[in-house]
């Protein structure tokens, strides 16, 4: 997995202050994306132990809220194989700290159902997560006024909440 950049004092991407990951690596291709140059899987730079590392580090201090995962996309395959082990570790280190991940999938139909972005390590992946925010940007429906995401059709997500309910729990923060 490569990732294209790390915001280390993040304050647009989840509550509070974040560190924020954005991994390289989309299939979506949405229209007017903001981040274009993550659909390639080999933009940026290797994902590795140091900066899984420098991630963990990151996270110490107690003014830092969590680590907030974006792209490219989270939720490739690939990308999950390679952010599953980050994503265990910070519970078990910072079980204090929240996770909050972007995804153009949808959680019924793409991470819970069988899709193309379904794997082996989904479902633990899924475990880790505080708030997903899902779906595709959509430009038609693009809407500035929205908290933490870009158009109106994305949603965010509480997923501890949705996993113990089975069904789809809104995040209210």
């Amino acid at each position: 997995m490569n990732y294209a950049e790390i915001k280390y004092c993040d304050i647009a991407n989840g509550i509070g202050v974040r560190t924020s990951l954005f991994v390289s690596g989309c299939t979506h291709h949405c229209e007017n994306c903001f981040n274009k140059e993550t659909w390639d899987f080999k933009f940026g730079k290797p994902f590795d132990s140091d900066t899984e590392q420098k991630i963990l580090q990151s996270l110490k201090p107690s003014y830092i809220d969590g680590l907030s995962l974006l792209g490219g996309e989270p939720f490739e395959p690939v990308n999950q194989r390679g952010l599953v082990g980050l994503l265990k570790r910070v519970k078990e280190e910072y079980p204090e700290k929240t996770v909050w991940c972007y995804t153009g999938y949808t959680l019924e139909s793409d991470l819970l159902s069988e899709s193309r972005a379904r794997c082996e390590v989904t479902d633990e992946m899924l475990s880790y997560i505080d708030v997903l925010v899902d779906g595709e940007f959509v430009q038609e429906l693009y809407d500035i006024s929205l908290r933490f995401r870009g158009s109106s059709n994305q949603r965010l997500i509480d997923v501890k909440k949705t996993l113990e309910a089975g069904k789809t729990v809104l995040w209210e923060g």
